[in-house]
């Protein structure tokens, strides 16, 4: 008989930028690898081959508290100090064990975003944090 696994569930995980845990994120976008196929002709017929490989930006949003953490590293990068960290997003499971991690290598910011503001809104006043990372791997 075929053992049978269940996927993990995405709404339970957590966020450590160098190995210092960042609470209250809402949302974190999924990372993405992409290799653009190169063609090309070594005799008949044309060949593929992969070609650069392409990391998509994720995003990180959280509530806003009074933690200047996302501007902070945002003000580096506006100042010409490019501080790349170590990104890592898990998963994990409802007994509290990591299930699935995401490690964004030599991560910086390319755009902050404060909150919306709106005196009708009883919403959660929500900042981002937009990356951009020079490599991608999955453990677990």
């Amino acid at each position: 008989m075929a053992y049978i696994i269940s996927p993990f569930k995405k709404y339970n995980y957590r966020v450590t930028i160098d190995e210092t845990e960042e609470a209250g994120f809402s949302e974190v976008s999924s990372p993405d690898i992409a290799a653009d196929p190169m063609e090309y002709r070594q005799m008949n017929p044309a060949r593929k081959t992969p070609g650069i490989l392409k990391y998509s930006n994720v995003t990180l949003k959280r509530g806003t508290t009074d933690s200047l953490a996302f501007i902070n590293w945002m003000t580096e990068v506006q100042n010409n100090t490019i501080n790349r960290k170590t990104v890592v997003i898990t998963l994990v499971d409802d007994e509290g064990k990591d299930s699935a991690s995401w490690q964004l290598k030599k991560a910086w910011p390319t755009k902050y975003t404060a909150p919306d503001f709106n005196s009708t809104s009883k919403e959660v006043a929500i900042e981002s944090l937009e990356l951009v990372c020079e490599g991608i791997t999955r453990t677990m």
